[in-house]
C-alpha cells in the first residue's frame, strides 16, 4: 500500500511510460512536459531540451509550438535565442505536474525493488520534491540498511530524469526509533505531511 497524506492506495509500480505517452499524445511531448513541469523555474533553449530528453530537435520544436498554443508552456526570445518554460499560471498546472510525478515514480519500479531487496529496509518514503513540498530537508528517507551502490544508482536515475538534485537520508532503525520517540522535528515534518510510502514495516511484529 502507498500513502499520501491521509489517503492510502495500492501502488502499482509497473512502468507507465507508454500509457503517459498515449495520454499526452506522443513520446516527445511527454518528455518535454516531464522536463519543464518538474523544473518550473528554469527556462530552456530548444536545442538544450532536445539534448536533455534525447529527441530530434524538429520534433521538440513541433511539440513546444503546440504546448505554447494551448498555454501549458511559454516562450520568449527569437529564433535561435528562443527559450521555453512551464506556465505555472496554466489552470491545470498542478494536476499535470502531479501526473508527471506519479508516472515518473512508477517508472522506477525496478530500482525501487532493488533497494527493497538490498538489505533490511524498515521504512522507505518519498517526500519533498516528489510530492511538491519545498519545506523538507530531504526527498527520500530510508530507514534500515541499504545496498549503497544500488541506492546511488536509484538517486542518479532520479536526478537524470528530473534534471535536478535529489536529496536523500539514510538512518538505522535504532536511530529512527530514538528520534521518533523524541518527536524529532526533521522526522515529524516528513511523516506528518504528504508523502509516498514505498515500504513501511513499522506495524509488523518484531519477529518479521
Amino acid at each position: 500500500m502507498a500513502q499520501i497524506g491521509a489517503f492510502q492506495y495500492t501502488i502499482d509500480m509497473t512502468p507507465r511510460r507508454q500509457m503517459l505517452e498515449q495520454l499526452l499524445g506522443s513520446r516527445t511531448r511527454a518528455k518535454v512536459l516531464r522536463l519543464l513541469l518538474t523544473n518550473p523555474t528554469k527556462a530552456y533553449f530548444v536545442r538544450e531540451i532536445s539534448r536533455k530528453i534525447g529527441e530530434h530537435i524538429n520534433s521538440v520544436r513541433r511539440e513546444l509550438l503546440f504546448l505554447s498554443l494551448v498555454g501549458i508552456v511559454t516562450g520568449s526570445g527569437e529564433r535561435q535565442k528562443r527559450y521555453y518554460r512551464a506556465n505555472i499560471d496554466y489552470p491545470l498546472f498542478p494536476e499535470l505536474k502531479a501526473l508527471i510525478f506519479k508516472a515518473q515514480v512508477m517508472e522506477e519500479r525496478r530500482l525501487l525493488t532493488a533497494v527493497r531487496g538490498s538489505g533490511r529496509i524498515y521504512l522507505l518514503v518519498l517526500t519533498g520534491f516528489f510530492v511538491g513540498r519545498d519545506d523538507t530537508q530531504t526527498d527520500v528517507l530510508i530507514v534500515g540498511s541499504a545496498h549503497r551502490p544500488r541506492l546511488r544508482r536509484l538517486i542518479y536515475t532520479f536526478r537524470h530524469h528530473f534534471d535536478r538534485d535529489i536529496h536523500y537520508t539514510v538512518m538505522s532503525k535504532a536511530e529512527f526509533e530514538y528520534r521518533h520517540a523524541l518527536t524529532d522535528r526533521f522526522l515529524y515534518n516528513i511523516l506528518s505531511g504528504p508523502l509516498i510510502t514505498v515500504i513501511d514495516k513499522r506495524q509488523q511484529p518484531s519477529g518479521e
